[in-house]
């Protein structure tokens, strides 16, 4: 995306300019069939920050159970649940547009019709055009862990956040995240924990077993292999109103590499 003029490839990543964001856009060039794939399947499949309140009835054609998941990477994971449960429909969020490209181009050919994509920013989208209590299911998985310390308040997983995606998530609906940093896992675990919204479905009151709706992806088997750990948090929308919180102010000195929310 960012090798090409708008005049070879037009598919932009749409984002409000802001002080500070959760992740890089890297630069890269995408294969001939990522490319290829935006003009075949992006009418099919995208999605624009700039049409403002989504309607899932319109955009699906049906009303079913709607999950959303911020930051697909390549896409391989989204694509199989989607397939695993059709009963639901799926909105899937990523800046770089050849994971993008790569999801819509699987997706189009595997006949799949219960996926929607943003080529956008996560926290743009979730604010303009995900109603209140429209989503089942949240799901962000191995976000940017942002690892230095300098540089933690980048983190996508920070108080006025996790509001925000409660006043998305139905009564009941699910927020699930998952990292392979423990250092991030603990700092999600102390966050989601302090959200008095949220009700931790662990018995022991921090991590959970995968669920079954989350595939084992081949980096995560890899990392397995070399005993490095994954961390699953599931928790629960209890009823309340979620007044939104206000985001703390960065300056412009303190806000470096312009970034975005979904890695």
């Amino acid at each position: 995306m960012q090798d090409e003029s708008a005049e070879e490839f037009p598919y932009r990543t749409e984002y409000k300019k802001k002080s500070i964001r959760s992740y890089v856009i890297r630069a890269g060039r995408m294969t001939e069939g990522q490319r290829r794939a935006f003009d075949t399947y992006w009418e099919q499949y995208g999605l624009s920050l700039f049409d403002g309140p989504l309607n899932p009835l319109e955009a699906f054609g049906r009303e079913a159970p709607l999950a959303l998941e911020i930051g697909f990477g390549m896409g391989d994971s989204l694509l199989a649940m989607a397939q695993a449960e059709p009963d639901k429909n799926f909105i899937g969020i990523e800046v770089h547009p050849p994971g993008v490209g790569s999801l819509i181009n699987n997706a189009g050919k595997a006949g799949v019709e219960n996926l929607k994509i943003y080529m956008a920013d996560a926290v743009d989208v979730l604010n303009d055009c995900i109603g209140d209590a429209t989503l089942d299911r949240f799901q962000l998985y191995f976000p940017d862990p942002w690892h230095k310390k300098k540089h933690n308040k980048r983190r996508i997983v920070q108080a006025e956040f996790v509001r925000l995606i409660c006043s998305k998530l139905k009564t009941g609906g699910a927020m699930h995240m998952a990292t392979d940093w423990q250092n991030y896992a603990e700092h999600m675990l102390e966050v989601l924990q302090a959200e008095p919204l949220l009700e931790n479905t662990s018995s022991s009151n921090d991590y959970v077993e995968r669920p079954e709706w989350r595939p084992e992806t081949k980096f995560e088997r890899r990392g397995q292999r070399l005993g490095h750990g994954v961390w699953d948090l599931v928790y629960r929308r209890r009823p309340g109103e979620a007044s939104i919180l206000e985001p703390v102010e960065v300056t412009a000195k303190d806000s470096g590499t312009p970034v975005s929310e979904a890695e």
